[in-house]
């Protein structure tokens, strides 16, 4: 499986941003998918992350009413759209799927495929 990310950029704070990840060469349908971030420095950390069927997501709570997580398994892409931006947010973005099509800790090192990063930057 490839997931490709996008939609990274400068952004001012409070601004919004919408990162996508579209998949390639597996059955999108099946997979949990997760957002991450690591910002220099740091490790990599879940961000927000949907379920095979887009029924059920979670959000860290550094996000939680700011973020948004959605998938269209038509066009195999998961979205991230986030908004109320602030430099805190500022990273690098992974998307990431886990064959089990939901993870009870969206631990990093328990996903399965990773995309290639997209970089994030909230000036303020």
């Amino acid at each position: 499986v490839q997931l490709q990310a996008s939609g990274g950029g400068p952004v001012q704070a409070g601004g919004s941003l919408r990162l996508s990840c579209t998949a390639s060469g597996g059955t999108f349908s099946y997979y949990g998918m997760g957002w991450f971030r690591q910002g220099p420095g740091k490790g990599r950390t879940i961000v927000a992350a949907i379920s095979w069927n887009g029924v059920t997501t979670y959000y860290a709570d550094s996000v939680k009413g700011r973020f948004t997580v959605s998938r269209d398994n038509a066009e195999n892409t998961v979205y991230l759209q986030m908004n109320s931006l602030n430099p805190e947010d500022s990273a690098v973005y992974y998307c990431a799927a886990v064959r089990t099509g939901y993870s009870s800790t969206w631990s990093a090192r328990l996903m399965n495929y990773w995309g290639e990063g997209t970089q994030v930057t909230v000036s303020s």
